[in-house]
C-alpha cells in the first residue's frame, strides 16, 4: 500500500515507518520536525517537511492507501500550560487531515490514541469500555479526535483504528526514544546512568501497590509498531474501532529502576520525593481486544529486554 506516516520522524512514527517498509510499503513520512529529527526517517522513506494542516490537502492529492496519524504535541504538563497549542496542533490539525483525506479518498486511517483518555480508571486492567475522564488538556485533544474520526466513520464510510497506549519503550536498530525534554521513565533511569543526571525520584513510596511505588504498563516499541500494521489490515470502511495495548501485568517504578540497574551496570541513585497531584497507583491496560480481533501479542514481555534494547540505542548515540 502507498502510506502516509505524519510525526514520522518521532520515536514511535519512525519504527512504525521502519517496519512498514520492512513490510514492502510505500511510505512517505510528514514531520515539521519540531520535536522529530530527519536521521530518524527510515530509509527508503520519502520525506515530507512541513505542517500536516498546511500540506495534507496537496499531499493525498496524489494518492493514498492510507494514513497513520502520530503527528502531536504531547507533553502533559505543558498542555496545562499552554492549552491553546494543543487544541490547535493536535484536534484542529486532526480534523484538516480528516478534510483533506475525504477530500481525495483515502479510505483508511490508523491514529496514535493514548490512555490519558481515560484518565483516572476505576478498575485495572483498563478495558476499551472504561468511561474516558481526561485529566489534562493532553488527554482530553486526543479524546476529541477519537470523537472526531467516528464521527467521520459513520458519515463518511472511513476505515478508521485508534490505538490507546500507555508506557512504550525499547527501540527497534537505529530507531529509539530522543527527546528534548525527556518525561518518561526508562529514557530519565538511562540518564542518570549515563551521568547526565545526578539521580532519579520516585514520585511517593506509599502507594497502595506491592512495594509501593507505582505500577505501570510498559510495551515494546516494535511491539506497538506491529499493532499498527495489523490495525492498518483490519480496518473496515464506515467503522471506528478503538484498542488497548500493553504487556498486561506492568511493573513498578521500583521494578524499572533495578532492570536499569541490572542491565547497565551503574548504581542508578534514586530519591523518594513527594506524590504527584493526578497520579493514579496502577495503570495497566487490558489489550484482549487486541488480541482477540486484531491477532494481536506482544512478543516481549520481559523489562530488562526493554531496557536493554533502549539502552543500547542510548550508548550508540553517544559514540
Amino acid at each position: 500500500m502507498k502510506l502516509l506516516v505524519t510525526g514520522g520522524a518521532g520515536y514511535i512514527g519512525s519504527v512504525c515507518a521502519a517496519r512498514l517498509v520492512e513490510s514492502g510499503h510505500e511510505v512517505t513520512v510528514l514531520d515539521d520536525l519540531s520535536t522529530g529529527h530527519a536521521d530518524a526517517v527510515p530509509d527508503g522513506c520519502r520525506f515530507v517537511q512541513a505542517d500536516v494542516g498546511d500540506v495534507a490537502g496537496s499531499l493525498l492529492a496524489e494518492g493514498f492507501d492510507g494514513v497513520l496519524h502520530f503527528a502531536a504535541k504531547s507533553l502533559v504538563g505543558e498542555s496545562m500550560q499552554d492549552p491553546s497549542k494543543y487544541w490547535h496542533g493536535n484536534v484542529i490539525t486532526s480534523v484538516r487531515l480528516l478534510d483533506a483525506m475525504r477530500e481525495h479518498g483515502v479510505p483508511r486511517l490508523v491514529f496514535s490514541s493514548t490512555a490519558a483518555t481515560y484518565g483516572e480508571p476505576e478498575s485495572s486492567p483498563i478495558p476499551e469500555t472504561a468511561l474516558t475522564r481526561p485529566t489534562n488538556t493532553y488527554g482530553a485533544t486526543k479524546l476529541a479526535i477519537d470523537l472526531a474520526i467516528s464521527g467521520y466513520a459513520a458519515a463518511h464510510g472511513l476505515a478508521a483504528v485508534s490505538l490507546r497506549y500507555f508506557n512504550v519503550a525499547g527501540a527497534h536498530g537505529r530507531f529509539g526514544e530522543r527527546h528534548t525534554v525527556e518525561t518518561h521513565l526508562i529514557p530519565i533511569v538511562l540518564q542518570v546512568a549515563l551521568g547526565r543526571r545526578q539521580q532519579v525520584q520516585m514520585y511517593g513510596d506509599d502507594w497502595p501497590t506491592e512495594d509501593g511505588t507505582c505500577v505501570r504498563d510498559y510495551i515494546h516499541v516494535t511491539d506497538l509498531a506491529d499493532a499498527h500494521l495489523l490495525a492498518l489490515e483490519h480496518a473496515t470502511a464506515g467503522e471506528h474501532q478503538v484498542y488497548n495495548l500493553g504487556n498486561g501485568t506492568g511493573f513498578s517504578v521500583r521494578q524499572v529502576i533495578d532492570a536499569c540497574r541490572e542491565v547497565t551496570g551503574h548504581p542508578i541513585p534514586a530519591e523518594v520525593a513527594g506524590r504527584r497531584a493526578g497520579d493514579p497507583a496502577t495503570l495497566v491496560a487490558s489489550s484482549e481486544r487486541a488480541r482477540v480481533e486484531l491477532g494481536w501479542k506482544p512478543s516481549t514481555l520481559d523489562l530488562a529486554t526493554i531496557v536493554r534494547d533502549a539502552w543500547e540505542f542510548t550508548r550508540s548515540r553517544q559514540a
